[in-house]
Formats: C-alpha cells, sequence, structure tokens
C-alpha cells in the first residue's frame, strides 16, 4: 500500500499559541479520510498547516508527502506537487472572473471548462466574479469546480457540507465523487482525500476508508467513520475523551 501523505509526530502553533500536538496519520493512494472535530478543536488549523500557510508554524515534526518532506515549502509548490484545498470560506475576488481562475488551473490539465461547469449546472457562472453574491452552496461549487479543474493527488476539504442546503448537497456529492474518484473503482483510483467535518453530514454522500477524532488540538481515536460518527452522535466529543480514557486504563491493568 503506498502513502502519499504522512505526518509525523506534528506540533504547530500560531501567533505563540499551541493548536496542534503530536498529529500523526498516513493517507495511501486512492483512499478518503475523514477527522471529526467540534468547531475550535483544531481540524482547520491541521489543513492550513498540510498547506503550508506560513501563519501556521510547525515547531515539530514532519509533512511527507509522496515520499517527499514538504514541511518548509510555501502553498504554491506544494500545489504544483498536487495539494488542492477547498476553504470552507473562500473570499470573494473582485474584478476577477471565475473563468479567469479556473483557465489558471486548467493549464497543465487540458480540460475543456465549459463542459465541466455544464455538467454541474454551473456554466452561468463563469463570467461572474469570484463568490461575489454568491449563496453558501454556490460558493462550495466554485470551489470544488476550481478543485476539479486543478486535478490535485491529494484533496483537502474544509467542511464541504457546511451552510449547503439539502438541495445543493446532493450535486456538491457528486462534485466530490468525481475529484475523489468515488465513480470508478477501488482499485484504479489514484486520488486521496482529507475532509474535515464538525456535523458528519458528508457521510451521507461519500464513503471514507478512515475516521479520526480530534480534540483540543489532538488526534484521540481513529477507526470505522461510521462507527465513530454514531458514537458521538450518542455519547458527543467528550464521550470520545472518557471512552480513550478508560481504554487507556485497561490496557495499563491488563482489563
Amino acid at each position: 500500500m503506498k502513502i502519499l501523505l504522512e505526518i509525523k509526530d506534528l506540533w504547530v502553533e500560531i501567533e505563540g499559541k499551541e493548536i496542534l500536538k503530536g498529529i500523526n496519520l498516513s493517507i495511501p493512494v486512492g483512499e478518503t479520510h475523514v477527522i471529526f472535530g467540534k468547531n475550535g478543536s483544531g481540524k482547520t488549523s491541521l489543513l492550513m498547516t498540510i498547506m503550508g500557510f506560513p501563519a501556521y508554524r510547525v515547531k515539530h515534526g514532519k509533512i511527507i508527502f509522496k515520499g517527499e518532506d514538504i514541511t518548509d515549502l510555501p502553498p504554491y509548490e506544494r500545489a504544483k506537487k498536487g495539494i488542492g484545498i477547498m476553504f470552507q470560506r473562500p473570499p470573494t475576488i473582485k474584478g476577477v472572473k471565475l473563468r479567469d481562475i479556473l483557465k489558471l488551473c486548467a493549464k497543465e490539465n487540458n480540460l475543456k471548462i465549459e463542459e465541466l461547469a455544464q455538467s454541474f449546472g454551473f456554466e452561468e457562472f463563469l463570467d461572474r466574479e469570484v463568490n461575489k453574491g454568491f449563496s453558501g452552496g454556490e460558493i462550495k461549487k466554485s470551489e470544488l469546480l476550481q478543485l476539479l479543474i486543478q486535478n490535485p493527488d491529494l484533496v483537502l476539504l474544509d467542511e464541504p457540507e457546511s451552510g449547503v442546503d439539502v438541495e445543493n448537497m446532493q450535486l456538491i456529492g457528486e462534485m466530490i465523487k468525481k475529484l475523489l474518484q468515488k465513480d470508478i473503482h477501488h482499485k484504479p483510483r489514484t486520488k486521496s482525500g482529507l475532509i474535515i467535518t464538525h456535523t458528519g453530514f458528508i457521510l451521507k454522500y461519500i464513503a471514507a476508508d478512515l475516521g479520526y477524532v480530534i480534540i483540543d488540538g489532538e488526534i484521540y481515536c481513529k477507526g470505522n467513520p461510521i462507527e465513530i460518527f454514531e458514537g458521538i452522535q450518542k455519547y458527543g466529543y467528550e464521550g470520545c475523551k472518557k471512552c480513550l480514557k478508560r481504554f487507556n486504563f485497561l490496557s495499563e491493568t491488563g482489563g
């Protein structure tokens, strides 16, 4: 099993405040992983750190992508190597048409912008300023269309279901499936994904291979995403802490 992304003992701070504490995870080629966590738990900080935004300072640890240490690379270099991100709250870019952004993303991929936009019913937005006046669902579609054109090997999705109504969620789910090659058999897949979620609603549309729970900047457990989500729904995130403490106690006492 070839590993695409590996994070080793990652400690991160922002403005002197420690926000990620000893994160370890690895994502094989072709797999999609999901991270659950309440607001402020460190989910978005992890994605921003993987993407290389300078405000997120790595104190210790490494980020390995395609076997290369990219811990100190700037975001544009990581994008060139095949990492793409969908922001939860992307900015409005006045004076720049969505079509122009897509042309920049498509330079090396020879994808037909008009055809792709039309397939998702988004062609009428191509000549509008990026995200200006867009609804929550339209912003998500715009972000996903940019990623589809960019065609990254690793897709980072920051709460794709946030601010989206049920009617639009179905189409957004289809766009994510195409992006992560969920529409083909598992073995030929080359695209990997890391999705973060607060509500877990995205699991209705995307099948994930592995789930994690992050609390206060630490990963508390990992396992079957559906089972983890059901546990969160029943016991809350504090239940994850109690479960782990009990597991550690039983391990130490041989119980």
